[in-house]
């Protein structure tokens, strides 16, 4: 690690873990959703909302921070962009919730709970990297399976794509579910950004 002669503010430390943490919540409410019935899907979205400002809040948080001190743990612009990364997982994730309850989505395929899943799995990958960001240290593995996860994600979009339209019957429940797929792989992308970042700054620390 780079030898340092200033003093290191780890509120950003702890402000990106309670983010990621935020989006772990966020990912768990989404399964939830997609196993509930259509009665209860907005009830679970709109706590999906409450976890949404929480998560804003804290990217707020860091904002703030950084308009406040001169010293920073690592590049100034660095944490604007991993704040912004994190946040925008959740709002992927939230206009997901909110398009299948708005939408009166039915039924959803099977695969859409497998991405799912992937979004889980990068959730909690990404909620165990955050901490490490104090030392930089074991990060790499990290990055590496989140763009696995990511790969795993671009072939079950492909998949749900080809099949929706394999079995569409009706153009306006297709563009519906469509558009749904669709803001999920943004979320997964959204990791994808994430990790990319932290694979950034850490190259830049060492």
């Amino acid at each position: 690690m780079r030898l340092r002669l200033t003093p290191r503010d780890t509120t950003y430390f702890d402000l990106f873990t309670e983010l990621a943490g935020h989006i772990v919540t966020g990912t768990g409410l989404l399964a939830e959703l997609l196993g509930a019935d259509r009665v209860e899907r907005k009830a679970i979205a709109d706590r999906f909302v409450e976890a949404e400002h929480a998560a804003d809040d804290a990217a707020h948080a860091i904002t703030k921070r950084l308009n406040q001190t001169f010293v920073t743990p690592f590049d100034r612009d660095d944490i604007y962009a991993l704040a912004n990364a994190l946040d925008d997982v959740v709002d992927a994730m939230e206009e997901a919730c909110d398009l299948i309850v708005l939408y009166k989505l039915a039924e959803l395929p099977a695969r859409v709970s497998a991405v799912v899943q992937v979004l889980q799995r990068c959730a909690e990958l990404t909620a165990e990297a955050m901490p490490r960001l104090r030392t930089m240290e074991e990060l790499s593995s990290y990055w590496v399976e989140i763009h696995r996860l990511e790969n795993q994600a671009d072939k079950l979009h492909r998949q749900l794509v080809a099949e929706l339209f394999d079995n569409a019957t009706d153009a306006i429940a297709l563009i519906k579910l469509k558009e749904v797929v669709d803001v999920l792989e943004e979320a997964c992308d959204g990791f994808e950004r994430v990790a990319t970042l932290v694979e950034t700054i850490a190259l830049k620390e060492s």
